[in-house]
Formats: structure tokens, C-alpha cells, sequence
């Protein structure tokens, strides 16, 4: 059912005012068909948070390995045993991956991987440990909190002395994957592990509580509704009002390739605009919103950032979470060049972070579209 012009007006002067939304709001907000006024209501939001810049970072993916015990239905990346194309990193051979990524003032490491069913937990410590010696001024961001909840299995630990000995080899932050869609409904006919909102929460809220800022995500696109996606980030502010430790909500699109998934269509660019526009919206809390590019394509990333994205995420090299999944021809590699093109290009200014979004670098802004059109521009047949 299409928004009445009586329920819009009274959703813009709800968010004019800064007033927190509702449950109801939100599936209000999605049921609205005008693009246009829900990218001004979100980009309202970003601009006051974050004004018209977009952050970046120089980072890169590694994948220990692809040997999961799970089968989750959206998945493309997990291996079994044995299978063709299951590799599982030795220490020394992750090091040296991650040193031949270290060009181009890398400043980030993000780290993610099946739940492989032999390796000992102290493979894991130990890697960060050996990747924080190999590169100490790259941060770590690693693990899933369905991984550490993995690592209370195999270690007969719990994720408070997981989190204190990770932490000691050099963890700065965790990932935000496993957050998939919380709605138990939804969440048990995607996802085959036993992490759900309970456990994602508990290990984030203890990640918080040691110190550590987490990003958090939402895989949309597959069998869930609006509601449950308004759901996903009700849960997610009202632990970040306990909390106060997640800096950015990241909403990944899924991808349909070589998974059990792959009958669905995926999201279309008016349904991934309307997706942040309203995230934006109900995540008062959050200080950041990131479009991943790999997952959105390039053009329908620029125009995110007019519907509530303020980060355009880095220079990832190989995302094999992704690319494994799909022929969808995203590229495999942005370099800073590439992305500071972007983000101009788009008509905001770009700045270089870190992992803890502290600014490490100042860029010019986008040159204005009167400069950039003074001479004729050449047409070729």
C-alpha cells in the first residue's frame, strides 16, 4: 500500500524535528514509492552527522579459510573438507598473503572465515599474533561474532577469555558479519549455525565493553520482508543505546549466484536506495552508514551517498565472499585513486580513515561541475 500524503507529511515533521521513529514508521518508510523525498529525509540526517564528506580506507580482505561446517542458503563461499577448492592457510602462509598486501598505505586487515571443524582455536590467536608482528601499523579487524561463538565450541572457553586473548595478539575490532536478518522466522531458512541474535549480541556487547568499536550489518535481498528489516535495526539501536561501541551499520545485498538461494532476485537499485534511506533513518545512534561496493556496484554505491551512506568503505583487493558468489561483474580492485574519483565524482569530499574513523588524510573536494564543463566536450562516433 502506497504512503498517503497525510502519513508523509507527518513522517517529515517527525524527522525534521529529530524525533526517533518508530517500529510502525519504518514499515511506513518502506512502504513509500518517492524516492526522491526519502533520500532528501536521509540525506538531511548524514549531512548533520557527517556533512558532505565520505570516508574511506586503504584495507584488504583475507580469508584464513573456506572450510565451514555450516551450509548456510545465501552462502557461495564455504567449502567441505576435501571438497575442490577448500584451502585452509598455515600461519606462515597467511603472513606472507598479508605481506604482499602491504603497498598503498594499507592501514586495515579485515579477516573473516568458515567455521573449519579441526583447526585448534590457538591458530587463531596465533595468526593475529604473527600478522601483527609482520605488519604493526595495520589494524585487525577480525572474526565474526559467529566465529568467536564457533571458538567457545572448539576451546571450552568463554567469549569473555576469548575476547581478552585476541585482543592480546592485536584484534582491534570485529567484523559485523553473522548479523544476516535476526528475525527467527527468516533467520532459521537462511542460516545453518546456532549464532543468532542472542549470542551476536552477547559477544558484541562484551566487544563493547572491552573497549572495542564493531561495525554491525543486515544481509537484505533474499526471503525477508520490510518488517524484518526494521526489525534488524530496532535491535540494533536499542543495543547501541546500552552500549554506545557500534561506529557504522553496513547493509550488504545478497548475492543470487551459486547458492540455494539462487531462484531469488536480488535487489534492485530502488529497493538497495530505499534500504539505506531508511536504515539511516532509524539508526539515530549510529555515526556512520557504509555502502561495500563490492556488493552494490559502483553507480548505485555513488548515488547511496545520497540516501544516507557517508562511507564508501576501501581499496579492497579480492573479496572472495562476494566473488565467489556471483558473475555480477563488480571489480575485483579499487585502488585510492579510484575511489577518490568516486566519492568526487558523486559530489562529496573524500576523506582517508582508519579503522577507529580517525581522519589520516585530507582530500580537495570535487571540482565544481561548471569548471569541469568549460570547454566543450568531444563526441565520438
Amino acid at each position: 500500500m502506497a504512503l498517503s500524503e497525510t502519513r508523509k507529511a507527518e513522517l517529515t515533521e517527525k524527522i525534521t524535528a529529530r524525533e526517533r521513529l518508530t517500529r510502525q514508521d519504518g514499515e511506513d518508510l518502506y512502504a513509500s514509492d518517492d524516492l526522491a523525498w526519502l533520500g532528501a529525509m536521509a540525506h538531511g540526517v548524514r549531512t548533520e552527522k557527517n556533512g558532505e564528506v565520505v570516508y574511506f580506507n586503504v584495507n584488504r580482505h583475507l580469508n584464513l579459510t573456506n572450510v565451514c561446517t555450516a551450509s548456510c542458503a545465501y552462502c557461495s563461499f564455504q567449502r567441505k573438507p576435501g571438497q575442490k577448492d577448500a584451502y585452509t592457510m598455515r600461519v606462515e602462509e597467511a603472513v606472507e598473503t598479508a605481506l604482499g598486501m602491504k603497498d598503498d598505505g594499507l592501514t586495515e586487515l579485515h579477516i573473516v572465515n568458515g567455521l573449519h571443524p579441526t583447526l585448534p582455536w590457538k591458530y587463531y590467536p596465533r595468526v593475529l599474533r604473527e600478522l601483527k608482528a609482520a605488519l604493526p601499523g595495520v589494524a585487525l579487524k577480525a572474526f565474526t561474532a559467529t566465529e568467536v561463538h564457533f571458538f567457545e565450541t572448539i576451546s571450552g572457553l568463554t567469549a569473555d577469555a576469548i575476547l581478552d586473548e585476541l585482543i592480546d595478539a592485536g584484534l582491534e575490532s570485529l567484523t559485523g558479519g553473522g548479523a544476516e536478518i535476526f528475525d527467527w522466522d527468516v533467520r532459521k531458512q537462511v542460516v545453518d549455525h546456532d549464532t543468532h541474535w542472542e549470542d551476536w549480541s552477547r559477544i558484541h556487547r562484551l566487544a563493547h565493553q572491552k573497549g572495542l568499536k564493531t561495525p554491525a550489518t543486515m544481509l537484505y535481498g533474499h526471503i525477508e520482508e520490510p518488517r524484518h528489516r526494521v526489525d534488524h535495526v530496532l535491535r540494533l539501536r536499542e543495543l547501541q543505546d546500552e552500549t554506545g561501541g557500534f561506529q557504522v551499520f553496513i547493509p550488504l545485498r545478497f548475492h543470487n549466484d551459486n547458492n540455494r538461494l539462487s531462484h531469488l532476485q536480488m535487489a534492485q537499485p530502488a529497493d538497495v536506495l530505499k534500504t539505506f534511506a531508511v536504515s539511516r533513518l532509524m539508526l539515530d545512534n549510529f555515526p556512520h552508514v557504509k555502502v561495500f561496493w563490492v556488493m552494490h556496484g559502483l553507480s548505485t554505491s555513488q548515488l547511496a551517498l545520497n540516501y544516507g551512506a557517508d562511507d564508501m568503505d576501501g581499496s579492497v583487493v579480492e573479496y572472495k565472499i562476494t566473488h565467489d558468489a556471483d558473475n555480477y561483474g563488480t571489480p575485483d580492485k579499487l585502488t585510492r585513486d579510484d575511489l577518490l574519483d568516486l566519492i568526487r565524482d558523486a559530489g562529496f569530499t573524500p576523506k582517508e580513515r582508519n579503522t577507529r574513523y580517525e581522519v589520516i588524510r585530507d582530500y580537495d573536494g570535487p571540482v565544481p561541475l561548471a569548471e569541469r564543463r568549460a570547454e566543450p566536450q568531444a563526441v565520438w562516433a
